[in-house]
């Protein structure tokens, strides 16, 4: 490796500190807190960032306090007055279902003199399973599983999961009442719809049954009779607009994508470099937007448009991959290798793509780092990129050129972060 490439390597994984830093639950949980009521002041909440944003909070708070979050395994911290429990993500488990209902408990029977703070990240739509009576956990895994393999998209996955739960899709905000609800959110999806942040729990749902039952019509993924009569029936429902029963419940974004992106494009003036941001909510299939952001390096790189080298460009998002193959998938992965394969290593180009939770998919890598050599390191080692990226085998592919981006539990979670370096056009 050159130094001029371990240079660029260097300068992705400060951008990428960069996104992750302004979105630390002790950078912007404290400008956020609620004042104090007369009554208790309960703290609940679900997500990969959760627990860290209950540390802050409980060390930020003058008072007594109580309460219960539930986090990803290995991301808990330890808290004084409330409750951290852990559980599986992103195929729920029992310890989610059982902390489910014992937010639901915790919240009845509050008074009008009480308040409720939630604290909300990506993540927690999976480890707040609570099915109803006639779906069991096993059925709700199925489906949740079939979800994350089919291609939907994260907007698509938490309209069905809003309406096989009773506690998403503002149910739990219609639990808190007549308490103040106040919700603060670490948004990780497209376009920050706070519907979708953890599939909505204190958050009125515009979608319906019938909704949801046409997503999975539409990839095909098999529900029992039962439940589809229930759909059909509109018994699952969500929460309205206008319920009363969120009158008395604010919420406030405290960290987005678009806030990573640009701490990043700050990061990167700093050092003299100019950035340009080509949005905070890309979509897709992970190897189409590869194809996408491909051609605009290209011409980036043949001619200065629409930004001069050497030059940065910052996007965000979901991408999402159907799983044909035998691989774990990882969206940022297959987003890397894919954008490698069509770049064909092109000089001077270096590229991030990492889940800002520092988990693509299935696999506990927060993603990868390519460069100009990266395809011709892998050819050394006898490897073939596209027959990698046909298996959605990318984890494995940049396991083996050394490539993979590892950090360990992040405590934030505002989607992917994906930075293009193009260096300077040559004489």
């Amino acid at each position: 490796m050159t130094s001029s490439t371990t240079a660029h390597t260097q300068l992705l994984h400060s951008l990428f500190e960069a996104a992750l830093d302004v979105a630390q639950p002790n950078r912007c949980v404290p400008r956020h807190m609620p004042s104090p009521v007369a009554g208790k002041t309960i703290v609940i909440g679900a997500g990969k960032a959760s627990a860290a944003m209950a540390q802050s909070f409980e060390q930020n708070w003058k008072g007594e306090l109580s309460g219960l979050v539930v986090t990803r395994y290995g991301y808990a911290v330890p808290c004084e007055q409330i409750n951290i429990v852990e559980a599986a993500h992103p195929i729920p488990d029992e310890n989610g279902l059982n902390a489910a209902q014992a937010m639901l408990d915790l919240v009845s029977n509050l008074t009008d003199q009480d308040q409720v703070v939630v604290l909300i990240s990506g993540g927690g739509s999976a480890l707040l399973p609570l099915p109803y009576e006639d779906m069991t956990l096993k059925e709700k895994q199925d489906v949740n599983n079939a979800l994350l393999r089919c291609g939907a998209n994260i907007v698509e996955i938490n309209t069905v999961r809003r309406h096989l739960s009773k506690i998403k899709g503002g149910r739990l905000a219609a639990a808190c009442y007549p308490a103040k609800v106040t919700t603060l959110l670490i948004s990780d999806v497209p376009g920050d719809d706070l519907s979708a942040i953890a599939s909505g729990p204190t958050i009125a749902d515009s979608t319906t049954c019938l909704d949801a039952l046409a997503i999975l019509d539409k990839y095909q993924i098999a529900i029992n009779d039962r439940i589809r009569e229930q759909l059909l029936k509109g018994t699952y429902e969500s929460i309205k607009p206008n319920d009363e029963r969120l009158a008395l419940a604010t919420t406030k974004l405290i960290a987005t994508p678009q806030m990573a992106l640009e701490a990043a494009a700050k990061r990167a003036q700093e050092l003299g470099i100019n950035s340009l941001i080509l949005g905070d909510s890309i979509e897709g299939e992970a190897k189409e937007v590869a194809k996408v952001m491909a051609g605009i390096t290209r011409q980036v790189r043949t001619f200065g448009q629409p930004i001069k080298p050497p030059c940065l460009l910052l996007s965000g998002g979901e991408t999402t991959v159907t799983l044909s193959g035998n691989g774990v998938g990882g969206r940022n992965v297959e987003f890397l290798l894919a954008l490698a394969i069509q770049l064909q290593g092109q000089s001077g180009i270096s590229a991030i793509a990492c889940d800002t939770d520092g988990v693509d998919g299935a696999a506990d890598i927060a993603g990868a780092i390519i460069t100009e050599h990266s395809l011709n390191d892998a050819d050394k080692k006898g490897l073939d990129a596209n027959a990698f990226l046909m298996n959605n085998d990318a984890h494995t592919f940049f396991e083996k050129i050394g490539q993979s981006v590892v950090t360990g539990p992040t405590m934030t979670n505002v989607n992917d972060f994906r930075a293009i370096f193009i260096d300077t056009l040559p004489t």
